[in-house]
């Protein structure tokens, strides 16, 4: 058995009984979205979907982006890309950026006083505009021939990501922007050679959010973990459809 993974955890699991705030992270608020049968088994049951593999490359564009708009937002300048787009606007700086982006020390984070989840996020940056209002950032890194956008089905958690963290930062207290913007860097493949290094073209593609949605579906994901039934399948998981064929041919 793989020494990274356990097919049933014991820690992080639900228990309606205790009075302590359960920990509901941004992206199990996506999984209950995908399918309420994985999240059940996930975080009522102990049995979680196998890890995927890390996306090492990304991580380390996310990194060197942190780095980089880091050395403007100690300036207090705007960042080249802003300027380039006509973002009036400047990296953030605040005592608790470098917590906020701990997504496994809890990120930003807020009580929901009607679930008593404690929804917690991790972003990736924050920028101000002068009416003081926080801009919420997301890095995306591809490589991709064609243009890049947020127009496929399945960024539509691309979009959820940051309206989640868009929402925290409100019950925070913050002044928050209804524009967030996506840092969306593109794998070059069409230069000479590789050279040791990899070439991107960095495109700033704004998103309008709506955070409407995760007050009652925090309160839908209450009333699934509450239950004692296992909630169906969705007809769009991978998962559980690769589940159901298996035990088919095992009966």
């Amino acid at each position: 058995m793989s020494q990274y993974y356990k097919p049933r955890k014991e820690y992080g699991l639900f228990n309606a009984k205790s009075s302590e705030p359960f920990r509901l992270s941004r992206s199990k608020i996506d999984s209950f979205i995908k399918c309420q049968r994985c999240f059940y088994l996930d975080l009522k049951l102990g049995i979680a979907q196998p890890p995927g593999y890390p996306f090492t490359l990304n991580n380390a564009v996310d990194t060197l982006l942190k780095k980089e708009f880091d050395i403007y937002r100690a300036k207090g300048t705007p960042h080249p890309l802003m300027e380039h787009y006509g973002l009036d606007a400047v990296p953030f700086k605040h005592e608790h950026i470098e917590l906020w982006r701990e997504a496994r020390r809890g990120g930003i984070e807020y009580i929901h006083p009607e679930t008593n989840f404690r929804v917690t996020g991790g972003i990736d940056d924050v920028w101000v505009n002068p009416e003081g209002e926080l801009i919420i950032v997301d890095y995306k890194a591809t490589s991709k021939t064609n243009e890049v956008n947020l127009d496929a089905e399945w960024q539509a958690g691309y979009k959820r990501q940051v309206e989640v963290y868009q929402w925290l930062f409100r019950m925070n207290g913050f002044k928050v922007s209804k524009t967030t913007y996506f840092v969306y860097v593109n794998g070059k493949t069409d230069v000479e050679a590789f050279d040791g290094k990899l070439e991107f073209d960095v495109k700033l593609i704004p998103y309008a959010g709506n955070d409407s949605w995760i007050n009652e579906t925090l309160k839908k994901a209450k009333q699934c973990l509450v239950s004692n039934s296992v909630p169906m399948a969705s007809p769009d998981c991978d998962f559980c459809a690769y589940s159901e064929e298996r035990a088919k041919d095992e009966v």
